[in-house]
């Protein structure tokens, strides 16, 4: 077990290596990384496309790159927004890594690009613990998921720059307890923004470019208090590896 432990803990050290590298090569550009993270159903990309379409219209270079174990219909869906769009296919790993995420970009990202969204894969527990080099790091939950969602998952919500609630024009139906959901993340995450959002009505769309645009521009990101401590160890086995081919682009 503590063979386990400490393989675990030196490949964290790694990508946090890589991701920091990523980090400072990515600023020198002008571009910030926006690291998205959801269970599965969540309504991110729904939320994604439509914050990709307000990009394009006002004017800001943005670009996105979406992972899944498996179909490139997050990628089709996203593309419909106009802007560069990449696919990529994690052949079973469940989550998405600094290295694999700077190769990908490597020849594919444009050079103007301001904000580069990455909605990882739908998974609140392997994502958590790996830093891609994002300058900012959105968590979100829908209404329909349980308001001790944070509580359950705490590195996910705890590591969080910014909380997002999806799908609320139907919290009332599904008896959504907003007070509880927030108490349950100030717990894990004292301090960090809640937004309240709704991709079908269009309730907050906008908040997550405006936060976006205000990390890439300097201003100050939230500090969680979890984030001097938080590599969680594995001990699972995640199963194959990115092979090179294993990958769509898309451009509209």
């Amino acid at each position: 077990m503590c063979r386990v432990v400490d393989l675990q803990q030196a490949v964290l050290a790694k990508n946090d290596t890589t991701a920091h590298r990523l980090r400072t090569e990515l600023a020198a550009r002008g571009t910030a990384v926006v690291n998205l993270l959801s269970s599965p159903g969540s309504g991110k990309t729904a939320l994604l496309e439509r914050e990709l379409v307000l990009a394009r219209e006002t004017g800001v270079p943005v670009a996105a790159l979406t992972a899944d174990l498996a179909t490139e219909n997050d990628a089709m869906r996203l593309a419909r927004s106009g802007v560069p769009v990449k696919q990529v296919l994690t052949d079973g790993l469940c989550h998405l890594e600094a290295q694999m995420l700077g190769g990908h970009l490597d020849g594919w990202l444009p050079e103007d690009t301001r904000l580069l969204f990455v909605e990882n894969v739908g998974n609140l527990v392997c994502p958590a613990s790996y830093d891609l080099g994002e300058t900012l790091r959105v968590v979100l939950a829908s209404v329909t998921e349980g308001e001790d969602k944070p509580l359950k998952y705490p590195t996910a919500f705890g590591l969080a720059h910014l909380v997002l609630v999806t799908k609320t024009d139907i919290a009332e139906a599904v008896e959504f307890d907003e007070a509880a959901f927030r108490a349950h993340v100030e717990q894990v995450n004292p301090g960090v923004e809640v937004q309240l959002i709704s991709a079908r009505r269009g309730d907050g769309v906008g908040a997550l470019l405006e936060r976006a645009l205000d990390a890439a521009n300097g201003a100050p990101v939230h500090r969680p208090v979890m984030a001097g401590r938080h590599h969680t160890t594995h001990t699972h086995t995640h199963g194959g590896t990115v092979a090179p081919g294993a990958m769509a682009q898309h451009r509209a």
